[in-house]
């Protein structure tokens, strides 16, 4: 399985195949919790997959690795890995792709989010079900409520996937650090992810001149390990990569996860809705406190920076008034700086790939999705 989307696919069908025994073991529940199984279902289609396919040419990087060492003429991309093996990253990686629908889940009822890659995101679906159903009560309410439930069930069913793909790991030692890896990566978004939505409130009390620093550190934690490095090192892991070898991985990763993020940040500011699936300037309702806008607020007079601060986290914001924020971003430089910031974490990213302990093979791959990771529109 080489291609990126052969690997992708293979995931796809193990979340597929993972559904339709959760649908068949939850019947005796009834009608009613169907419903949250259907929602789960719907919040697991479409999404890049990037964690899913980062993990597995991390596992590849290291598996080629040791093909690379081992005795022979054979390159390594000839080289099939074991199919139990390449069965276990697979379902490892879709593992990770039903954290993420978790971790949206959750973050769509913190941001009050309506959309979702350009669908109803989890509690307005359910809050629409609510009303088709004729039922009694809240509708907001119940959407909130059964979209904290779904998070909580998707996290679960992560935790039962990757105990799923470590059932075919015979290397214990291997088995062990994969499950300190996942274990690393849920602790540090779920703090990241509160890092953030402090950030909102405590940016009055804290001195300007700390914003970028703080915002960084949130774009670190809830966004660049989750997202690149750590399945990165989870796939490594699974593989038995050496300490070395995971360094190399997390070397990599981490700035492609910073640039990763800071792509997110001008997209929530200027990217376009048909396709980001998001409002445009949906950040600035949502008053985030991104890198992006602590460049810009630095560079502004006091009475911009004010008139920054009114604005932003305002739910009501108009297309004018969204226009005028994006003016006052690229007009400070704000726009370029995070741009030039971009291109030097990508930069650091492909001096790091050099590293001759990863596979050369995987490492082609590896420099594609970084492309995909931080060059993109949605």
């Amino acid at each position: 399985m080489d291609a990126s989307s052969d690997v992708l696919q293979a995931v796809s069908q193990r979340l597929d195949t993972f559904l339709a025994a959760q649908r068949f073991a939850t019947l005796p529940m009834g009608e009613d919790a169907a419903l949250l199984i259907d929602a789960a279902a719907r919040s697991l289609r479409g999404g890049k997959r990037l964690r899913a396919a980062f993990c597995y040419w991390g596992w590849r990087a290291v598996v080629d690795a040791q093909n690379d060492a081992s005795p022979g003429d054979a390159p390594a991309h000839d080289v099939s890995p074991d199919a139990a093996d390449e069965t276990a990253v697979v379902t490892v990686a879709a593992a990770l792709e039903v954290f993420q629908s978790a971790a949206l889940a959750h973050d769509d009822i913190i941001d009050n989010s309506d959309t979702r890659r350009g669908q109803p995101s989890s509690h307005r679906a359910l809050e629409a079900l609510h009303g088709a159903n004729g039922w009694a009560g809240d509708g907001g309410a119940f959407g909130r409520a059964a979209a904290l439930l779904l998070g909580d069930l998707l996290v679960a069913w992560s935790d039962d996937l990757l105990e799923e793909g470590l059932e075919q790991v015979v290397d214990a030692a291997a088995r062990r650090r994969t499950r300190a890896e996942y274990a690393t990566m849920r602790r540090d978004v779920t703090l990241g992810q509160f890092l953030d939505i402090a950030e909102e409130s405590a940016f009055v009390v804290s001195p300007g001149a700390e914003h970028l620093e703080r915002a960084l550190r949130v774009a670190s934690y809830k966004s660049a390990r989750y997202s690149v490095q750590q399945p990165l090192t989870i796939g490594g892991a699974l593989a038995g990569g050496t300490e070395a070898q995971l360094a190399a991985l997390a070397a990599f990763g981490y700035p492609i996860g910073m640039a990763f993020q800071l792509r997110d940040d001008v997209l929530g500011v200027f990217g376009d809705e048909r396709l980001t699936g998001k409002p445009t300037g949906d950040d600035l309702r949502e008053g985030k406190r991104t890198a992006l806008i602590a460049i810009t607020r630095e560079a502004l007079p006091v009475a911009d920076r004010e008139h920054l601060d009114a604005l932003l986290g305002d739910p009501n914001l108009d297309a004018e008034q969204i226009a005028a924020l994006q003016a006052m971003i690229v007009a400070t430089g704000g726009l370029d700086e995070v741009e030039r910031r971009i291109d030097e974490y990508a930069q650091l990213a492909e001096a790091a790939l050099a590293d001759p302990l990863l596979g050369a093979s995987a490492r082609g791959v590896l420099r594609t999705l970084a492309v995909k990771a931080t060059r993109r529109s949605a």
